[in-house]
């Protein structure tokens, strides 16, 4: 219940739950005492006096999130094709209206018909304080029964208003009424303030000009701070996966592999339990590479490449078709991992009593005659000679395992930084900032993307605030922390292309298409479907709204989208090929396509089954405590169990993985829609043909996976959220 405010002088007027209303003096234009007054009147005078009046029932719904309530002023103008109503203060007497989670009804009187409601304005004025309030949606009954819905779904705060339109779509060039030319202009002139550019590092894409997250526009702020408190989340795990009695043995080392389960001894997940037990094996090392965190870099390998001089004699005994290594080369046998982007990377140096290091490795790999993918031959560096040897799987048992632990160390800096950080969350990012500042509310691309930006800048605020930041809770653990990601990502990005973005593409630029010979690709597999279910989605809804090429052409909103992305968040680089216009509705299709699909299926697929994988130690480090060996015949237990990460890094690592691969509370899955931006039939048509699409998707993968001792079920649709929120 609100406070009554106590003041000296004449009583002043009371609303809803003791709620002091303003004066005619101090307040708003129209008196709610006067309105309360003229309503009495009304009353008295009776049917005779009310007979020219004219009711509109205006409901307003507000959220459900965590302090969506307000106790401020909240006033209605409605704007019709005929006129427009008085300024009314929306308050019951003896009601605590605009509570979280309410839906509350008012009648609004006038005296003319105001005609076609064609715009609601809703004002915020403050009663006591500040009181942001989060608005769901408005719907207006006319006098002659009609219903409109007017969506919102968003912060009104301080003593700001918000003009809305009808919930259904329109394209700029559609919209002839002066009015709404108007009302797009300054609903963009005033989120192109809100909602700028800045870099964050230099090479970077560019991120929201905002140092913490309580600076951002309160529109894309998470609802609870505290949920997303990267140091707050990774105490708990870590206390969760009790480990935290490990961490004042800091830097020492474990003792054997068996001592690494002692960190592990909670864990209650089949996955993750099954790669402790086989991770040494080269079928899970070779299986990873298509299935596990990071199924985005193992290529067919057309030729061997000078670097990485392996020849037939070396691999002979690996081989089971009785063909030479250059003769599997061309019957498509073999493949290969390159992690030439990690050399001559600034390994951590933040804790300078520990040294840490990084590899560049090349791997090599075959696919024998059960088409399994298994590792033939590994190289720690980019540069061969005699300091660089080529292990085998003919190795001694220690040397080979340990070159296969270097290669899963480099895949997991690989991972975090480019595979997810950079084309999951940094990409999507930049989209998003870009709908803000380009898309009205009432475009139809704004509509259907922003389910899909839900959070996006709100996490990779909080990221750049505590986790990726100088110092930060990165560099705990990590072999790239320290500036090393940061080196990672601004070499990528010179190489890092729109089509790359493009699963279709991505997978048949790697010749990884062939279903025939790879098929248990699951990551490939499952995502075409996720893929082609998103495209038909997109394509259905865009088509309702672009009739014609010429359409998309013709809408100066999507096309300054379209370059906005290109010229400022992915800073005009020349390599990059993002488009700068869009010429069809086809491109416009598999544009909206990636940008989906990227925060979606491709975000789930690469971080939540980081805890799967990574949680055991020794087959995901984050670090290596010592340098790659330059020969053979060196490598024993002890070498292998210092190079591990020591057992403090090995909690806090633990606890991130665990962390990261959680989901948000209240998660909202692929196909679900709750906030109804679109109010059009047919888009809800499309919405539910969709999720029949993906209910079907999850039941195929559902089906496959009955009895396979490491279900696949990253692309799984029922867990996949709509956007990167973690």
């Amino acid at each position: 219940m609100r406070d009554a405010v106590i003041v000296s002088g004449p009583a002043p007027s009371v609303g809803g739950a003791g709620r002091v209303l303003p004066s005619a003096s101090t307040g708003p234009r129209t008196s709610p005492a006067a309105t309360r007054a003229r309503d009495l009147a009304e009353k008295a005078n009776g049917p005779s006096f009310l007979a020219g009046m004219r009711s509109y029932t205006v409901t307003v719904a507000t959220g459900g999130q965590w302090f969506a309530g307000t106790d401020d002023y909240v006033y209605v103008t409605l704007v019709g094709s005929e006129g427009c109503s008085e300024r009314s203060l929306l308050d019951k007497a003896l009601y605590n209206d605009f509570e979280r989670g309410a839906v509350d009804s008012y009648e609004v009187r006038v005296e003319e018909d105001l005609g076609e409601i064609l715009l609601v304005k809703i004002e915020k004025n403050k009663y006591w304080v500040q009181d942001d309030w989060y608005c769901r949606y408005i719907t207006v009954k006319t006098p002659s029964g009609d219903h409109m819905e007017f969506p919102c779904f968003r912060w009104i705060v301080d003593n700001k208003e918000v003009v809305l339109r009808d919930g259904r779509a329109h394209l700029p060039q559609d919209d002839k009424l002066s009015l709404f030319k108007k009302h797009r202009k300054a609903e963009l002139e005033m989120r192109q303030k809100t909602y700028r550019w800045t870099e964050w590092q230099p090479g970077f894409p560019l991120s929201i000009d905002a140092k913490a997250h309580h600076d951002l526009p309160r529109d894309v702020q998470f609802d609870s701070e505290k949920g997303v408190d990267f140091a707050l989340n990774y105490t708990k795990a870590i206390e969760n996966l009790f480990v935290n009695q490990f961490m004042h043995m800091f830097q020492s080392s474990w003792g054997d592999f068996e001592d690494f389960q002692k960190i592990f001894q909670r864990i209650k997940n089949t996955n993750s339990e099954y790669v402790m037990k086989h991770w040494r094996e080269d079928f899970l090392f070779g299986y990873q590479f298509l299935n596990g965190c990071n199924p985005v870099l193992i290529r067919k390998c057309t030729k061997i490449p000078d670097k990485f001089p392996v020849t037939h004699e070396m691999v002979a005994l690996s081989l089971e078709r009785e063909l030479t290594l250059e003769q599997e080369v061309q019957a498509g046998n073999i493949f290969i991992v390159d992690y030439e982007v990690l050399e001559g990377v600034s390994p951590n140096c933040t804790d300078l009593s520990t040294t840490q290091y990084l590899a560049a490795p090349i791997c090599l790999l075959y696919r024998n005659l059960r088409k399994k993918i298994l590792p033939i031959a590994i190289q720690l560096g980019q540069s061969p000679g005699e300091d660089m040897p080529i292990f085998l799987p003919t190795d001694s048992h220690h040397d080979w395992l340990l070159a296969k632990i270097w290669v899963r160390s480099a895949d997991f800096q690989y991972h975090q930084n480019i595979t997810h950080l950079l084309r999951t969350h940094l990409i999507t990012e930049l989209f998003a900032i870009a709908m803000y500042r380009q898309l009205p509310a009432v475009h139809p691309a704004f509509k259907l993307l922003i389910p899909h930006v839900r959070f996006t800048i709100a996490i990779n605020t909080k990221a750049r605030e505590e986790l990726i930041c100088e110092r930060g809770l990165f560099d705990k653990a990590n072999a790239t922390g320290g500036g090393g990601h940061i080196q990672l990502i601004q070499r990528t990005m010179k190489t890092l292309t729109f089509r790359s973005l493009c699963f279709p593409d991505m997978i048949k630029s790697r010749n990884m298409e062939d279903q025939e010979e790879l098929p248990k690709y699951f990551y490939r597999d499952d995502g075409y479907k996720v893929w082609e279910a998103t495209k038909n989605f997109v394509s259905d809804v865009m088509c309702l709204y672009y009739t014609s090429d010429e359409k998309v052409q013709q809408d100066e909103e999507i096309q300054a989208f379209v370059k906005d992305v290109c010229s400022f968040g992915m800073q005009d680089f020349d390599q990059c090929e993002f488009p700068k216009s869009l010429k069809s509705r086809e491109e416009l299709i598999e544009y909206l396509t990636i940008i989906i699909f990227t925060a979606s299926a491709q975000h789930a697929a690469v971080n939540f089954g980081q805890y799967d994988w990574c949680s055991w130690i020794p087959n995901a480090p984050s670090t290596m405590r010592q340098p790659p060996p330059t020969q053979k015949g060196v490598a024993d237990m002890r070498l292998i169990v210092d190079s591990l990460p020591d057992r403090g890094r090995s909690c806090w690592h633990l606890g991130a993985v665990w962390a990261l691969s959680q989901y948000q509370e209240n998660e909202i899955f692929l196909g679900t829609y709750p906030d109804e931006h679109f109010t059009e039939k047919s888009v809800k048509e499309a919405m539910e043909k969709f999720r029949k699409q993906l209910v079907d998707i999850t039941s195929d993968i559902k089906k496959r996976n009955e009895g396979m001792k490491m279900p696949y079920f990253n692309m799984s649709p029922d867990r996949i959220p709509n956007s990167v929120a973690v």
